[in-house]
């Protein structure tokens, strides 16, 4: 495996940027200039991948082992290669592991992974092809101008055909062609064997499957490229190899993206432990949108290169803009709103970008523009309490049942000090009464911001 470098490679890489500027956008190497790709294999067929994609529509795929019930920012730029390769008139499939997210990659693992029941399993591939519909059907609904339509992205399950496998045969036929030596070598085993745990012959086995899969997918799909992060290049070396040891002359490569890091060297999508996914109930379309918006100033160039699809002269001209004004944050609302958009869909965007208003501008617009069921999403971490309308309810009543202080005396003090805030409107008189319209949102909501940490409490009112 080669990285694709100017310096390691001049002639190579010289062709390769002539073709970007000449030849067809079938060339996806040309993801190389925005960083998106890292590498390609074999290393000494550069040129022959080249022709290749420039020749004819080619079939692209990429894995995704089930082992949650979604993905995470931390898979979005395969799945963006992906898109990029589709865009480029290429058709792509998206394999998700039924059978192999039941055995375990080792890859990045310092103990074998917990074993997935039917049921959660289930659960997982539901939510994972739903994130990979959703970024496919987002891109081409809001984010694809071309008039020519793009080839349907197939999702496939690999336990369509392990279920049906003949053990004996398959170790066999396919168990034979590797090599104990050559397993042995691959990093994952080797940091494995060292560990205190070991490793599992399940674990051990499982680059034989993954390279299975390329095999399956060539044969029925003609599948000649594979993508995935880097840290799979053992697995995709593997199933060159076993392609090429079992047909005549065979056009695959592989190409791997790069872990993507901030400046200061963290993981992507990782916050204190906790991942940033493409699911809408497990990190919110105000929260995803939000981790984007805050992207430091080092990291946002290359972010936009990596995660949107906005073209060079376009990304300069942001730069540029943020050169001269770094306050306004341009490039980052950019991304955030690109990224959003390609996750999360029209929809998605615009609850992040009203959720942002009202609680960073204190937007009383926004909130009168929100339905009720936007707004308990937006203050899905506050409590939420429903209220019966009464006729005569003061400000002083609503605090009370709301139970926003633990003594009337705190709630006293609150008020007449201007520390309370009903529908971002500073309230000071406690005997002050509950008008609709005013005090209670259009949505039948009422929301009540409590001093200077902002301590916000949903009031759902019955009978309304």
């Amino acid at each position: 495996m080669v990285k694709l470098s100017l310096r390691l490679f001049p002639s190579v890489a010289g062709k390769l940027l002539y073709c970007a500027r000449c030849y067809s956008s079938r060339n996806i190497l040309t993801l190389y200039e925005r960083g998106i790709l890292q590498s390609v294999f074999p290393e000494n067929r550069t040129p022959d991948i080249v022709k290749h994609l420039r020749s004819s529509s080619c079939c692209v795929y990429a894995g995704f082992d089930p082992t949650a019930d979604s993905l995470h920012i931390g898979n979005l730029l395969v799945l963006i290669t992906l898109v990029h390769c589709q865009r480029a008139g290429h058709r792509t499939i998206s394999l998700i592991g039924g059978a192999t997210g039941l055995i375990g990659d080792p890859c990045g693992r310092k103990k074998e992974r917990e074993s997935i029941d039917e049921s959660q399993l289930k659960k997982n591939m539901k939510g994972i092809r739903k994130n990979i519909e959703n970024i496919f059907t987002n891109h081409e609904s809001f984010l694809w101008q071309d008039k020519d339509d793009l080839a349907k992205n197939v999702i496939l399950d690999n336990s369509k055909w392990y279920s049906d496998q003949n053990l004996i045969e398959f170790m066999s036929k396919i168990g034979r062609q590797f090599r104990m030596s050559t397993m042995l070598r691959k990093e994952s085993v080797q940091s494995r064997l060292k560990s205190v745990e070991g490793m599992s012959y399940t674990e051990f086995s499982y680059q034989i499957f993954q390279a299975y899969d390329w095999l399956h997918l060539y044969n029925n799909y003609n599948c000649s490229i594979q993508i995935g992060g880097h840290d799979q290049l053992g697995n995709t070396i593997a199933g060159y190899e076993l392609i090429t040891s079992l047909s005549k002359q065979p056009q695959v490569y592989g190409l791997t993206v790069p872990l993507v890091t901030t400046s200061s060297g963290e993981k992507l999508g990782k916050s204190a432990g906790n991942a940033i996914w493409l699911d809408s109930r497990k990190t919110s379309p105000f929260n995803f949108y939000q981790h984007f918006i805050n992207v430091a100033d080092a990291d946002v160039l290359k972010y936009l290169k990596l995660f949107t699809f906005l073209p060079q002269n376009e990304i300069d001209d942001l730069m540029k803009a943020q050169g001269k004004n770094p306050e306004s944050r341009a490039a980052q609302r950019k991304l955030a709103e690109q990224v959003t958009l390609l996750v999360h869909g029209e929809n998605g965007l615009k609850l992040a970008e009203l959720s942002t208003d009202i609680l960073y501008n204190q937007s009383t617009e926004a909130l009168f523009a929100l339905s009720k069921d936007e707004l308990k999403k937006i203050f899905n971490s506050s409590p939420i309490v429903s209220i019966t309308l009464e006729q005569g309810l003061t400000v002083l009543d609503l605090v009370e049942q709301a139970k926003c202080f633990s003594r009337p005396v705190d709630a006293y003090r609150t008020i007449s000090e201007g520390g309370l805030y009903i529908n971002h409107q500073k309230v000071t008189d406690q005997a002050e009464l509950l008008i609709p319209g005013q005090h209670i949102l259009p949505s039948g909501i009422t929301l009540i911001r409590i001093g200077k940490k902002n301590r916000y409490y949903v009031v759902e009112w019955l009978m309304f």
